[in-house]
C-alpha cells in the first residue's frame, strides 16, 4: 500500500507530461505531492522528516519551474534532495558521530550496532548514486527521456528497499539482534557482522 502511495505523484507526473507538457506535469506533481502528504498524515498521524523535505522541495522547485518557465528546476529537484540526504547522513556519521538511521528506526528494528553502521553507509551510497544518476539523465538527455527515467527509474528504490529488507531479515530471524539499551541482551557495542 505504501509503495502505491509513494508512486502516485510520479505516475500522475508522467501521465500529465505525456498528455500536456512539463509545466502541466509540474503543477500536477505539486498537487499530487500535497495530496500524498495529506494521505500519509491521515494514516500515520505524523510526517517523517523526509516527507516534509520532499514536499517542500517539490513545492519550491515546482514554483520556480512554473514562474520562470524553466524545466531545469524540476529536473534537478531529485538530485538536490538525494545529495542533501547523503550529506546529512554523512555529516551526522562522520562529524557528529551519530547514526541517524539508528536514531530514527532503532525503536522499530532491533539490530546489532555493526549492522546499523553498515546500513547508514549503504543509505549514503544509495542517495549519492541516485543523485548522480538523476543529474546525469537530466543533463545528458532530453526532457522526454528524463520523464521516462522517472517512471522506469522507480525500479531503483524498489530494488534498494527489497535488498535492504533481505539484508536486515537475517539479523531479525537469528535472535542476535538487540536494542542498544536492552541490558538483558548484553552490551550495545556488539559488532557482529
Amino acid at each position: 500500500m505504501r509503495l502505491l502511495i509513494d508512486f502516485f505523484p510520479i505516475a500522475l507526473f508522467v501521465a500529465a507530461y505525456k498528455l500536456h507538457d512539463i509545466y502541466m506535469a509540474t503543477a500536477v506533481l505539486m498537487a499530487a505531492t500535497v495530496v500524498q502528504t495529506a494521505v500519509i498524515y491521515t494514516i500515520d498521524r505524523r510526517l517523517q522528516t523526509m516527507q516534509k523535505v520532499t514536499l517542500a522541495l517539490v513545492l519550491v522547485f515546482g514554483v520556480l519551474t512554473l514562474v520562470l518557465q524553466d524545466e531545469r528546476f524540476i529536473k534537478w529537484k531529485p538530485t538536490v534532495l538525494y545529495f542533501g540526504m547523503a550529506a546529512v547522513l554523512g555529516a551526522a556519521l562522520w562529524i557528529w558521530k551519530k547514526n541517524f538511521l539508528r536514531m530514527l528506526l532503532g525503536t522499530q528494528l532491533m539490530l546489532p550496532a555493526a549492522v546499523w553502521d553498515r546500513l547508514v553507509l549503504i543509505w549514503i551510497g544509495y542517495f549519492a548514486f541516485m543523485a548522480t544518476l538523476n543529474g546525469y539523465v537530466a543533463l545528458m538527455y532530453t526532457t522526454e527521456a528524463w520523464v521516462n527515467f522517472k517512471l522506469w527509474g522507480y525500479a531503483f528504490p524498489v530494488a534498494f528497499i527489497v535488498g535492504q529488507g533481505l539484508y536486515i531479515a537475517r539479523y531479525l530471524k537469528d535472535g542476535e539482534a538487540h536494542t542498544p539499551n536492552d541490558p538483558a541482551q548484553g552490551p550495545s557495542n556488539d559488532r557482529t557482522p
